[in-house]
């Protein structure tokens, strides 16, 4: 497998991550309620992939108990994300999300035997400096921890474990893990709506769902496979630290759409985590060695 090619494919999807909030902010602003829209993009993503998952079931019914786990760990990371978000602090939740790199080289660690040298820690370090610098951090984030905080840990420990269980089975095709994953966030969001008591506000002219079900069919589903195939081939700890490079994305085009001002402190903070995505997007690593999939 072509390194490079793994590395650009993750950061052009990243970056498709990093812009996600235009077309959510754009739904929003014409009367599409944020969990509804998110319910909808899933579903449909995952309806649209159902039959590749069915037809592909003789791959994957051996290792059915992998398939269940990305539908736990991905519809935990996108449920949490999502409820956090729509409840409580988005820069708390943010913060404890970008946490991502911590869970996944603890991973790729035990599960994967990963290598974790000086130029990986400081790149972690690099990486998670820069976040709290981007998104601000302040001596009262830590006096009150609540269930949103918890929600926030969750989301970015769920898909550092779904990234580990995608690369734990090559095996499995891309396209039933994915329809698996969509499937799994789909029915979380709609328990954590149902068990949340959140009021959704239903569009006035019922055809502008159709912006979320193109939404999630096209542009949810593109940028998710070209992560989930990246980080099949990837080390753990490498793909979260360039994963998080969708953060300084999501500021930048923020400022510059909005024309805010970024301080310098806010610059520092993208130019870290960017260095840390170079970092480690730049490195010569050894091939995969699927070490959970050799003893199933």
């Amino acid at each position: 497998m072509n390194n490079r090619l793994v590395v650009l494919v993750l950061f052009i999807s990243s970056i498709g991550w990093g812009l996600t909030w235009l077309p959510l902010k754009a739904m929003n602003d014409i009367g599409l309620d944020a969990m509804l829209l998110v319910l909808i993009a899933f579903s449909s993503a995952g309806l649209m992939l159902l039959p590749a998952l069915i037809i592909q079931r003789k791959a994957w019914l051996p290792k059915f108990q992998f398939v269940l786990l990305v539908a736990l760990f991905g519809g935990m990371a996108n449920a949490s994300f999502q409820t956090a978000i729509y409840h409580g602090d988005v820069i708390r939740v943010m913060i404890l999300f970008y946490l991502l790199p911590v869970w996944s080289i603890i991973g790729g660690k035990i599960f994967f035997k990963e290598k974790l040298d000086a130029i990986r820690v400081t790149a972690v370090i690099a990486a998670l400096t820069g976040a709290v610098l981007i998104l601000g951090i302040n001596e009262s984030f830590f006096q009150k921890f609540s269930y949103i905080d918890l929600l926030g840990i969750c989301s970015g420990l769920g898909l550092a474990l779904n990234n580990l269980v995608f690369r734990a089975t090559p095996d499995i095709p891309v396209a039933s893990k994915i329809s698996a994953m969509f499937l799994g966030c789909a029915t979380m969001i709609a328990v954590s709506i149902a068990i949340g008591g959140a009021t959704i506000i239903y569009p006035e002219n019922i055809s502008i769902t159709g912006y979320a079900f193109v939404y999630g069919m096209i542009w949810i589903t593109l940028i998710t496979f070209g992560t989930q195939w990246s980080v099949t081939h990837l080390e753990a700890g490498r793909s979260s630290l360039i994963i998080v490079s969708e953060l300084v994305v999501a500021v930048v085009s923020a400022a510059i759409i909005t024309q805010a001002d970024m301080s310098t402190v806010e610059i520092a903070g993208g130019l870290l985590v960017l260095s840390a995505a170079i970092i480690e997007g730049t490195r010569t690593a050894k091939p995969d060695e699927y070490i959970l999939a050799k003893q199933t």
